[in-house]
C-alpha cells in the first residue's frame, strides 16, 4: 500500500511541477497547437497553445514508480514494466505525430498507415510479452481467456489472444484521442477511470487467489503492482488538469492520448476485465460510436450528417453550449459510468461470495 500512495503522490507532484516548466520550454521552441479550419471557430483562440504535454505526464507516471519501489525496496512485477512498455511505447507513437504537425506546421502528423503501424508494434510486442513469464502459480500477465469481471472458461489460441488485445489497445488510444478536444475533457475522465482501475487491482490483491482469497478470488498476476502504476497515472492525469482545465495552458496531445487510451485498454488485459473497460470508459466508447455513426450515417445518405460534428463533444459546442459546459457534463457521464462499472464489479463478488 506505501508504493501505491508513494505513486499516486509523487506522480501528481512531478506533474504540477513539471508541466509548468514544459509550458515554459514548449513555449519557447514555438511548438503551439495547430487547430482545424472545419472545427468551432471559438476553438481558433486556441492556436499556438504549447502541445506534447503528454511527456510530462509519461515521464511523471515513471520516475513516481520506480521512486516508490526504490523507497519501499520493492522489486518491480513483469505486470508492472509490461504497462509502463505499452505507456511510453504508444507516447513515443504520439511524439512523432504531434511533432511532425509543429515541425511541418500541418495539422495532420503522421499518415494514417504510419500511425497504425506504430500502435500495431507496440500493441503486438505488448501482447507477445504478456503471454510470456508464468510465475509460481503458472499465471501470466495476460490470460488465454476472455473476460468481463474475471475469466470465462473459453481458451482461444495465442494468436486471436494477440489480436484481441490488438484491437482493444488500438480501439482505446484512439478513443481517447477522439475525446481530448475540449481543454480538461479526456485528463479529468481518464482521472476518473484511472482511480476505478486502482480501487479494482486494491480488490484484486485483497481477494487474490495467491493469498487464499475464497472460492471467488481473483486469478490476477501482480494486482498490487498494478494498483501503483495506476495510482501513479491517475495522480498524473489529476496534476496535468491543473494546467490543462479550461482555458488550458498546454494540451496533452497526441503523445498523452494515445498513451493514456493504451494504459487503459493494458490494465483492462492485466486485470481481466477487458469487457469491464467498455463500461467504466463508456464516454470513450460513446465518442467513438458518434464518429462511427457520423461517417456510416454520411455514406449511407449520400452527404447527410447525424450530428452536426463529431466527435460528440463538437456536436454540443456547435449547438450552443459553452466548452466549460461540455466539459463538466462529460465529467459526470464519466462519472456515472465508473460508478456503474464499480457496482457491477463489486456486486459481482458478493453475489459469488
Amino acid at each position: 500500500m506505501r508504493a501505491i500512495l508513494l505513486a499516486g503522490g509523487l506522480s501528481l507532484v512531478f506533474t504540477l511541477l513539471g508541466t509548468r516548466f514544459a509550458i515554459r520550454v514548449l513555449t519557447t521552441k514555438g511548438y503551439g497547437q495547430l487547430i482545424r479550419d472545419d472545427g468551432p471557430t471559438t476553438h481558433h483562440t486556441k492556436r499556438g497553445t504549447p502541445t506534447m504535454g503528454g511527456l510530462v505526464i509519461i515521464g511523471s507516471v515513471v520516475l513516481a514508480y520506480f521512486a516508490a519501489k526504490l523507497i519501499t525496496r520493492d522489486v518491480p512485477s513483469w505486470s508492472a514494466l509490461l504497462l509502463l512498455f505499452l505507456l511510453v511505447g504508444l507516447g513515443t507513437v504520439g511524439f512523432l505525430d504531434d511533432y511532425i504537425k509543429v515541425a511541418k506546421q500541418r495539422s495532420l502528423g503522421l499518415r494514417s498507415k504510419a500511425k497504425f503501424a506504430g500502435q500495431t508494434l507496440v500493441a503486438v510486442v505488448f501482447a507477445g510479452l504478456a503471454l510470456t513469464r508464468p510465475d509460481s502459480r503458472g499465471e501470466t500477465p495476460a490470460s488465454r481467456h476472455v473476460s468481463f469481471i474475471r475469466d470465462f472458461n473459453l481458451t482461444l489460441p495465442a494468436v486471436l489472444v494477440v489480436l484481441l488485445i490488438l484491437v482493444m489497445i488500438s480501439g482505446s488510444s484512439n478513443a481517447v484521442n477522439l475525446t481530448d478536444g475540449l481543454d480538461g475533457l479526456a485528463a479529468g475522465a481518464s482521472t476518473m477511470v484511472f482511480a476505478a482501475y486502482t480501487l479494482v487491482n486494491i480488490w484484486q490483491n485483497n481477494q487474490w487467489c495467491a493469498l487464499g482469497g475464497g472460492n471467488k478470488c481473483y486469478d490476477v498476476r501482480d494486482p498490487l503492482d498494478l494498483a501503483a502504476v495506476a495510482a501513479a497515472l491517475t495522480g498524473a492525469c489529476f496534476g496535468f488538469l491543473w494546467w490543462n482545465a479550461s482555458p488550458a495552458k498546454i494540451f496533452m496531445g497526441d503523445t498523452g492520448s494515445l498513451a493514456l487510451g493504451g494504459a487503459l485498454a493494458g490494465l483492462a488485459v492485466l486485470t481481466r476485465t477487458e469487457f469491464l473497460l467498455a463500461v467504466l470508459g463508456g464516454l470513450f466508447v460513446l465518442q467513438t460510436l458518434s464518429v462511427i455513426l457520423q461517417v456510416g450515417y454520411f455514406k449511407a445518405t449520400g452527404g447527410k450528417r447525424m450530428f452536426r460534428m463529431a466527435p460528440l463533444h463538437h456536436h454540443f459546442e456547435l449547438k450552443g453550449w459553452d466548452e466549460i459546459t461540455v466539459v463538466i457534463r462529460f465529467w459526470i457521464i464519466t462519472g456515472i459510468c465508473v460508478a456503474a462499472g464499480l457496482g457491477v464489479f463489486y456486486a459481482e463478488w458478493v453475489a459469488g461470495a
